[in-house]
């Protein structure tokens, strides 16, 4: 991402390019949300009596509960259970999201949270 680390930088760059650098970032961003929503993810409770499978968009879409374990269980301890499973599931489907997100950072972005514009910008404004 050259333009994005020419205007990070406060210098002159192409902005037609940075533009095009923008674009292909946010295409492969939609690829890899494209791909995370056909992902299937699972996740148990701490005792592995109850097993969630969610989509990677969220969407709960199998729960499994192991019929030996569960005459152990009170309705209260079954829904905690349940709980259990889900959330962990969703917290696989956040990590595969940042695993798949990692290759999208540019190199050049700043690492501060600052705008990589915030110069250009006020050369702007300022008339340079």
């Amino acid at each position: 991402m050259k333009e994005v680390a020419a205007f990070g930088a406060g210098g002159d760059g192409d902005l037609s390019g940075l533009l095009r650098e923008a674009e292909s970032w946010l295409d492969s961003l939609a690829g890899v949300l494209g791909e995370l929503e056909e992902a299937r993810l699972e996740g148990a409770d701490s005792t592995g009596t109850v097993r969630a499978e969610v989509s990677g968009a969220g969407r709960l879409l199998g729960l499994t509960i192991d019929p030996r374990r569960l005459r152990d269980l009170d309705h209260v301890e079954l829904a905690e259970a349940v709980r259990e499973a889900i959330v962990a599931a969703h917290v696989a489907m956040g990590e595969r999201l940042v695993e798949m997100a990692d290759g999208l950072a540019s190199p050049a972005a700043p690492t501060s949270g600052g705008d990589p514009l915030d110069s250009y910008v006020q050369n702007v404004l300022r008339g340079d």
